[in-house]
């Protein structure tokens, strides 16, 4: 417990240094959801502001530079966990885009909600704000016609929907407690970081950060009906965050507690084992992004994204150095073409862009202040 402890403490020091409804008035000259294509030639960014969530819409130059193209009134409200500095969720997947259904799902971790909107190039219209199922929702997982939300607060829950005439449809047969404490503190170091589908569908993820310090994995039936409780892998010391898949039944993790990205398989009784391991040398290491062979983890603490090259099926990973952005590296995604590569960085609220080289190297090719930006973390690319 001390251990634990300790370990929450050393991350928050190194964090603190660092009802369907119209679109906004912004964003109004966009028009209705007609019959949307999907995403292309854009990032969305969600502010997570308190006052009132937003999402902004950029449009992508064929150079990777941004410029503004709309703002969208989730009507919802962001959160503030307990503890953050640069990121107000300490989450990853609070903005997800569901591609076979060309919708964006943003939580409103404030007022207990998420909002659903379709996409049509760099456009957005609001479609449903529905239930989250629990308190404070932060990560939405998307995986065919299923949908999962995880809420941080109150020990933690996940929340399940299926996809009917693009809306979303509670499942109450889909909700599952965490069973986290909820008293543990601070929040933002204490409360789930991630949820997640493996890359073939079967199985769905939970990191449970410093709460446990664990990967909590549910067995899906054919329906995509959740076991009633998870299988636990714990990783003592590691308060593993975020992660994305790596084949079919592979994860790549990162870890706040060692500053590491590491490998992990998951097996079909639910079980993980670590295949790889890899420090980034700096502090809070807590978001990742995939493109090709590459992985980018984001460091808050040192406001650096770590490159990394994968082979092996992932079995091994090496070093490419460290890429200073501004201040409070957070959420990261990278552009459809895996030309560029856009991040977050949340103690001004400022969104870097970089154009990622051949050898994996990053280029800064400019910046956008995004509006009511500061703390905020979610982002989709195209």
């Amino acid at each position: 417990m001390q251990k634990t402890t300790r370990l929450a403490v050393a991350l928050a020091t190194a964090l603190a240094a660092a009802a369907v409804c119209a679109p906004s008035a912004a964003a109004a000259t966009h028009g209705g959801a007609g019959h949307p294509r999907g995403g292309h030639h854009a990032v969305f960014v969600q502010t997570d502001d308190p006052a009132g969530n937003q999402v902004v819409a950029y449009r992508r130059a064929e150079g990777g530079q941004l410029t503004p193209a709309g703002t969208y009134d989730t009507h919802g409200l962001g959160g503030v966990l307990d503890g953050s500095v640069a990121d107000h969720l300490a989450s990853q997947g609070s903005l997800t885009y569901d591609p076979g259904h060309a919708l964006l799902y943003a939580v409103n971790a404030g007022s207990d909600t998420v909002s659903v909107f379709s996409v049509d190039g760099d456009r957005l219209a609001l479609r449903q704000v529905v239930g989250s199922g629990g308190r404070f929702p932060v990560s939405v997982a998307v995986h065919d016609d299923a949908v999962y939300v995880l809420n941080a607060l109150d020990g933690g829950s996940i929340q399940g929907y299926t996809v009917h005439d693009r809306r979303l449809e509670a499942r109450a047969d889909r909700n599952r407690p965490l069973g986290l404490d909820p008293n543990a503190t601070p929040q933002f170091t204490n409360t789930p970081g991630q949820v997640g589908f493996t890359g073939e569908g079967s199985q769905l993820v939970v990191t449970t950060k410093a709460n446990g310090s664990s990967l909590l994995v549910f067995n899906l039936d054919r329906s995509g009906t959740p076991a009633d409780t998870p299988v636990t892998t714990t990783l003592p010391g590691a308060v593993p965050f975020a992660f994305v898949p790596n084949g079919g039944h592979g994860l790549f993790l990162t870890e706040a507690g060692t500053n590491a990205v590491a490998t992990f398989t998951v097996h079909r009784d639910g079980t993980a084992t670590q295949e790889a391991f890899a420090p980034t040398n700096q502090s809070a290491t807590c978001w990742i992004v995939a493109v090709r062979d590459l992985l980018y983890a984001s460091n808050a603490g040192s406001s650096t994204l770590s490159g990394f090259r994968t082979a092996d099926h992932g079995r091994r990973l090496t070093a490419l150095g460290n890429t200073p952005t501004d201040p409070g590296t957070v959420d990261a995604a990278v552009s459809s073409n895996g030309h560029f590569l856009y991040v977050q960085t949340g103690v001004n609220g400022i969104l870097d862009e970089f154009a990622i080289g051949d050898d994996g190297s990053l280029t800064p090719i400019g910046s956008q202040v995004v509006p009511r930006g500061v703390g905020g973390e979610g982002i989709v690319a195209f």
